[in-house]
């Protein structure tokens, strides 16, 4: 089977759009955020399969509620922002279906073992680990156990705990597993992003990398698609002026679209190191300054810088050849705009 996540020298790293709770309780909306994603030329969908009662348990006490000075959950209770936040798991067949129609991959995140037989049971071709989750290596083991491709985000992590939870993938048989850098804050500040692990994770466990981003805006995961990404993902809404959980650090349909196309430039753009004048410059190779003729001159006039000059385009001389010939005699006539050659130029 051919992964989906790209390889090497591939034009663009695999784009993946999150809703995760950007529906707002909405199936329609999350078809419809589907739809726009569909037209940015991001290759893929993604959600995030659990309940609140798979995710955490129903308890209001300190350790259960986010912290109070959250910038977007301050105070809630586990509970009640996982019941705000998730997606119905009726809703999965439906939100898969019609990305595939639209040709994009669909797969989701699932954070227990029942969330893992259900998106079997839909045929998800591949899987994501959250970061927090990077702990739960029984988790990750029975995701690499169904033999599909495992994308798994660092955040929180200590690098103990990346290489145990690599460990955990490859023995449940992941042959296929990208890890992404992530910073688990919302939303993220691009000085805590650290891109430079990428290629860290790389070297030290041979296995792909990209970016989960969840900065504001598309300038982080850009510089990660030029520095190798082979996956970004973000989470997109379709208007952040409508809400929702997720909805203050989300792209709308065309800031993805833009980031796609960047991320395209982006690539194309790093080329190679031994390419110096090329075919695309030939143009402005045309109009590079050479030596020309700047007054008209008759034969046995001395050439000197008022009636010769460097001025743009090629054509005559190389200005290097300006303190050769000056002082030497014109052999002929010539007009305002002749290129100056050797032969214009009389024998010494």
């Amino acid at each position: 089977m051919t992964s989906p996540i790209p390889g090497e020298g591939d034009v663009l790293p695999l784009v993946v759009a999150e809703i995760s709770g950007n529906h707002n309780g909405s199936l329609d909306r999350a078809l419809d955020i589907v739809r726009a994603v569909a037209d940015t030329g991001a290759q893929a969908v993604k959600i995030q399969t659990y309940t609140a009662d798979t995710i955490t348990l129903d308890v209001d006490a300190p350790a259960f509620r986010v912290s109070e000075g959250h910038e977007l959950w301050g105070s809630r209770t586990l509970h009640d922002l996982y019941t705000e936040a998730h997606t119905p798991w009726e809703w999965h067949e439906p939100i898969f279906e019609l990305a595939r129609d639209l040709g994009m991959i669909a797969f989701s995140t699932p954070f227990d073992e029942t969330a893992v037989d259900f998106l079997e049971s839909l045929d998800a071709p591949l899987y994501k680990i959250a970061s927090l989750e990077i702990v739960d290596l029984p988790l990750i083991e029975q995701v690499a156990a169904t033999g599909k491709p495992v994308i798994m985000s660092v955040g929180t992590a200590t690098i103990a705990e990346v290489a145990a939870a690599v460990d955990a993938a490859r023995r449940g048989g992941c042959e296929d597993l990208t890890l992404l850098a992530c910073t688990s804050s919302y939303p993220a500040r691009a000085e805590d992003t650290h891109l430079r692990r990428m290629s860290a994770m790389t070297d030290m466990f041979g296995v792909k990398a990209g970016l989960s981003d969840h900065t504001l805006g598309i300038g982080v995961s850009v510089a990660a698609a030029a520095l190798g990404a082979r996956v970004i993902e973000k989470h997109v809404t379709l208007s952040r002026d409508d809400g929702g959980v997720d909805s203050a650090f989300s792209l709308e349909p065309s800031e993805l679209a833009a980031l796609v196309d960047a991320s395209r430039a982006a690539v194309a753009a790093l080329g190679s190191a031994h390419a110096w004048s090329t075919a695309a410059e030939a143009e402005s190779l045309r109009l590079r300054p050479s030596l020309y003729v700047a007054t008209a001159v008759r034969a046995g006039d001395v050439l000197t810088e008022a009636n010769v000059r460097s001025v743009r385009p090629s054509g005559g001389l190389a200005p290097v050849h300006l303190p050769d010939v000056l002082g030497r005699r014109f052999r002929q006539d010539a007009g305002v705009g002749t290129p100056l050659s050797w032969e214009l130029l009389a024998s010494d």
